[in-house]
């Protein structure tokens, strides 16, 4: 994707905005749909014709997939907010050194070593269980 300025360049048209407004689509004629654009760089309105399906494989290329949305102002973006930046500010510093302290308490274990599975003495073969005989409670196989 490059840098962040870059990306915030490529995805701010889609937050606020649908992919073609109803004014660039000059004409829709014989399955065939007309619609102006301009290229990057230039201030010159071109028009090109594209086959019905064909624009509709492309508008839907910029339709968020299900689960997705816009941008929505609520929480601390709302303009009702109370609460002002610098306490906002204050609020996630002091999270952020409690998820450091946190990180740094934890200790990393070792691996716990398999446990060696028994082997007949007689003949070397591993051993398979069957089934345990504890009293008072029923055995089961392991079938």
């Amino acid at each position: 994707m490059g840098n962040t300025e870059a990306s915030l360049k490529y995805l701010a048209p889609y937050v606020f905005r649908v992919a073609i407004a109803d004014s660039r689509i000059v004409a829709v004629e014989d399955r065939q749909v007309t619609f102006s654009y301009r290229k990057s760089g230039s201030n010159r309105t071109r028009k090109t014709t594209l086959d019905t399906l064909e624009f509709l494989r492309r508008f839907l290329q910029h339709v968020l997939p299900c689960g997705f949305m816009k941008v929505r102002h609520y929480g601390f973006m709302n303009s009702a907010c109370k609460v002002s930046l610098e306490r906002l500010r204050l609020m996630v510093l002091a999270a952020l050194e409690r998820v450091l302290f946190d990180l740094a308490d934890l200790v990393i274990k070792k691996a716990e070593t398999p446990k060696k599975k028994p082997f007949c003495r007689h003949c070397g073969a591993q051993l398979l269980y069957l089934c345990s005989l504890i009293p008072g409670v029923p055995s089961r196989g392991a079938t």
